[in-house]
């Protein structure tokens, strides 16, 4: 039973409500794990080429499209231009790359994955400065990053564009210098991190909004561990109130959780490798929280960033960095 539920985009495009998130997956579990997702009825797959799942989710979608078990035209891929490339003269080569990995024509949303950009070295990897810091491009310009993103949807190489991580004030510069409005803003959103003021701008301005993160994040840990960041993060499933919730409707946590930001009009991609959590995910739609359960859980909130690229040291030094984390001023 495919995800029936869609939130109508600026364009008039439909974009699934739920979908599946594939940041920190190996080839092979992402391979599994996305023939589960089709099986089960996703129909929305987020990716990006930092995630380096772009060649293993295509060789999936290649399989049940040649089966002729999808339409394409059933498929909501999304994916994104990596910060290594937040450069006008790199978007359409990028993309171009993105769809050869992923085997297909076109992608129905292309996001630019972050307002900054970094160095590489010719090899790939990045440019880091004598204390260690990553290296950051400050020229990034937005409009002109932009023009060349609305030129992907004039030539059908994305069929909706949008922005991630992009906070309300970037976005408001973005709506002053565009000919195509963003469709989308990707953000880190959850009960503990609701960011209402920029929810609650980008829905005035018809700009739908994508939870990533939606049910914390564990496996940020073990990037931060990788990067040297100690950081305790919260575990949103142990939560008193969604527990509670969860037991008066017979359902997990996690479906309380993505229940309550699907009801507040927002889309959620949770990730996950785990075929029975995979269906519980999108097992979402045969319960109804009360009001009284929804401000519940809106009175959770505690500005608590779980992806705030500390794991990127020295990004905090570009001029559209706007998190808070341990190495901002």
């Amino acid at each position: 039973m495919a995800c029936t539920k869609f939130l109508t985009l600026n364009n008039g495009e439909k974009m699934p409500v739920i979908g599946i998130g594939t940041w920190q997956a190996s080839d092979e579990e992402i391979e599994t794990a996305i023939d589960v997702a089709l099986s089960a009825g996703y129909r929305h797959i987020d990716t990006a080429p930092v995630y380096g799942n772009e060649k293993a989710i295509g060789r999936v979608l290649k399989r049940w499209l040649d089966a002729g078990k999808v339409k394409r035209e059933d498929l909501y891929i999304v994916t994104k231009l990596p910060p290594i490339a937040n450069r006008p003269h790199e978007v359409e080569p990028t993309i171009k790359q993105s769809l050869a990995d992923l085997q297909l024509d076109y992608v129905d949303m292309y996001l630019v994955h972050t307002p900054f950009t970094l160095f590489i070295n010719p090899d790939g990897s990045f440019q880091f400065d004598d204390e260690g810091r990553i290296k950051v491009d400050k020229s990034t310009d937005h409009a002109a990053v932009w023009a060349e993103m609305e030129k992907l949807v004039e030539s059908g190489l994305a069929k909706s564009i949008g922005v991630s991580n992009f906070s309300k004030e970037q976005v408001a510069r973005l709506l002053k210098n565009c000919k195509i409005r963003p469709a989308n803003n990707q953000i880190e959103h959850h009960v503990y991190l609701q960011q209402r003021d920029l929810v609650d701008f980008c829905k005035a301005e018809n700009i739908a909004i994508t939870a990533y993160s939606p049910l914390g994040s564990k496996g940020i840990a073990k990037f931060n561990a990788a990067a040297g960041v100690e950081r305790d993060l919260p575990d949103l499933m142990d939560i008193p109130e969604v527990k509670q919730i969860a037991e008066a409707h017979k359902k997990t946590p996690a479906q309380v959780l993505l229940r309550w930001i699907i009801d507040t009009g927002v889309v959620a991609i949770p990730k996950s490798t785990n075929e029975a959590r995979l269906k519980q995910n999108l097992d979402v739609f045969d319960f109804q929280l009360s009001a009284e359960e929804v401000a519940k859980l809106c009175a959770l909130d505690k500005n608590i960033r779980i992806c705030d690229f500390s794991f990127f040291r020295g990004v905090e030094q570009h001029p559209e960095f706007t998190f808070k984390n341990q190495f901002t001023n």
